[in-house]
């Protein structure tokens, strides 16, 4: 049996995978960097999920999963020299650069992932399980909630300690300008207004393209390389 073999749920599916790139990835590199953060997010829902912190386990599981495979689909592509979602572009582009911090490059990745994967993957599992976004509300608040516990160790973890405080500074300034929280309110207004274009594929369409290029530019600004 093979490492992507080993798993008996959806989300033990794609756990085993991020599993599988941070195994092969370089620690360093900007998208292991997020992928170790992603990983423990995916591996807590999978964890609340098995013990009943969910009322709705299927709902959960469905937006849980639906959400990791576009992450997993943009590595896909950014691996066969595809052309990956344009929030994911400024990561890939970056991930070696020696300029940018690995907060940088956390923040980056769950920006690109919360600002416009968040939003496709709650439509995504609402055709899945036949709902409307208002049925996944609470699915969506816990999971944000834990996000946003996450980041709040990221920074501590991954930010400069004092004595670094001169480097730092620019740092500081570069990442408070954006806000897990204010991008989560984002997406769920963005979730619900693509359900509402749903049967109007042209206007679903650059309404998805203008979401992705916006995130994206966030995303370069985020990994803007900083003095040593």
């Amino acid at each position: 049996m093979t490492q992507l073999e080993e798993f008996t749920t959806p989300v033990d599916a794609v756990v085993s995978r991020m599993r599988v790139l941070a195994a092969t990835l370089p620690a360093r590199d900007g998208v292991a960097v997020f992928n170790r953060v992603y990983l423990a997010v995916t591996e807590s829902v999978g964890h609340r999920i098995e013990t009943g912190a969910f009322t709705d386990v299927r709902a959960a599981t469905t937006l849980d999963v639906r959400f990791a495979e576009r992450y997993l689909a943009a590595v896909d592509a950014a691996t066969a020299d595809g052309r990956p979602p344009a929030c994911w572009r400024p990561l890939f582009q970056f991930r070696r650069h020696p300029g940018v911090r690995p907060l940088q490059f956390a923040l980056a990745g769950i920006n690109a992932h919360i600002g416009h994967d968040l939003a496709l993957a709650v439509v995504d599992a609402c055709r899945t399980l036949d709902c409307d976004p208002a049925e996944l509300e609470d699915e969506f608040d816990r999971v944000g909630d834990l996000l946003v516990t996450l980041e709040e160790r990221i920074r501590e973890d991954l930010m400069p300690g004092p004595d670094l405080l001169q480097i730092a500074d620019p740092l500081t300034h570069l990442l408070g300008a954006w806000s897990l929280e204010r991008a989560r309110d984002a997406t769920w207004s963005a979730a619900r207004a693509l359900w509402a274009l749903r049967r109007l594929p042209d206007l679903a369409t650059e309404f998805t393209d203008r979401l992705d290029a916006a995130v994206g530019f966030a995303g370069r600004m985020l990994l803007t390389p900083l003095p040593d």
